[in-house]
């Protein structure tokens, strides 16, 4: 991951659209704020793979640049062992912090141990791991993925209320073993499962990409000719699915309703032009919030164990509204 791109290549990463920006490769990058006390900070994150992902980095490196923090940048491309290899790599610069977002939740301890050892803290930005070791890491700061996944599944309890015929349902779920995905899942069954009308008839990883969510929304509805409901775990499958639905023939919001979780730019859009029908919200901009943890921690100042991103869900017209102003 180590290669270093020049200052305008850097430029134009930051400064790309969420629907144009992305990046294929690892990169280091640093946005120094100058001066002797100037915070390093070491930040893995997941990939590239969506939108959302886009503008997540987008908001971290922004936020870097305005809080006058150094920031050493890695894209591990969706695979746990590049992030393992960028965290090595930040303890042996003796960053002052350590930020990443994991791919999956488990299999951290040691790696977390190591920067632990050295004196590093580390903050879990967006998803969390499920290490019973909570002192190898100061904080997660992120959103409540089992409410999403239930807020979803109340939408969904509410859209049938009045109807006794069974309702079939295909998931396409996030990345496998993601904290998303888990929870995601968890909360949405949790919800549906108290009423038996409710079936998921098929469940499938679309690895939160576009291009993967249309290949098995294909494959689910050549198999499953009677699909009612569509559970993406977030926009860009969703938006994918959205594509396979038309190419068979059927009209997306209508013939087959659709729950997607982000609230990205391009999902909102589809949500106001009727092709989605309900959107829990998942903000990326998260940058802020973890510059300001990241100064309290270096200065070793007591922060919250769990800091919860505020969010809220999408209803068509409540799209149109704000539609306009969406940051991303």
């Amino acid at each position: 991951m180590f290669k270093r791109i020049s200052a305008l290549v850097l430029a134009g990463l930051t400064a790309m659209s969420v629907a144009a920006c992305g990046s294929g490769g690892s990169t280091t990058a640093g946005t120094s704020g100058g001066g002797d006390s100037t915070i390093t900070m070491g930040f893995s994150q997941v990939g590239a793979e969506s939108g959302w992902r886009t503008a997540n980095t987008k908001s971290v490196q922004d936020a870097a640049k305005n809080a006058g923090i150094e920031l050493k940048f890695s894209d591990a491309q969706q695979k746990q062992e590049n992030q393992i290899k960028a965290i090595r790599s930040y303890i042996q610069q003796k960053v002052d912090v350590i930020a990443f977002s994991p791919v999956v939740e488990s299999g951290w301890d040691t790696v977390l141990k190591e920067a632990q050892n050295a004196k590093i803290p580390v903050i879990l930005t967006d998803r969390a791991v499920d290490s019973k070791d909570t002192s190898l890491y100061k904080t997660f700061l992120g959103s409540d993925f089992v409410e999403e996944g239930r807020k979803a599944g109340k939408w969904l309890v509410e859209e049938y209320k009045d109807s006794k015929d069974p309702v079939n349902i295909v998931e396409l779920q996030g990345t496998t073993g993601s904290a998303p995905a888990n929870d995601r899942k968890a909360g949405f069954q949790e919800i549906i499962q108290a009423d038996p009308k409710f079936k998921i008839i098929a469940s499938q990883t679309g690895d939160f990409t576009r291009a993967k969510g249309k290949e098995v929304m294909e494959a689910f509805l050549k198999s499953n000719p009677d699909i009612d409901v569509l559970y993406a775990h977030n926009d860009d499958m969703g938006l994918g699915a959205i594509e396979a639905i038309e190419g068979a023939g059927k009209v997306p919001g209508k013939d087959i309703k659709i729950i997607t979780v982000d609230a990205v730019k391009d999902g909102m859009q589809a949500l106001a032009d009727g092709k989605i029908n309900f959107i829990v919200e998942c903000s990326p901009l998260l940058g802020p919030q973890l510059m300001d943890l990241a100064k309290k921690v270096v200065k070793g100042e007591q922060v919250p164990a769990r800091v919860v991103t505020e969010e809220t869900t999408f209803t068509q017209e409540q799209a149109k509204e704000v539609l306009s102003s969406r940051q991303y």
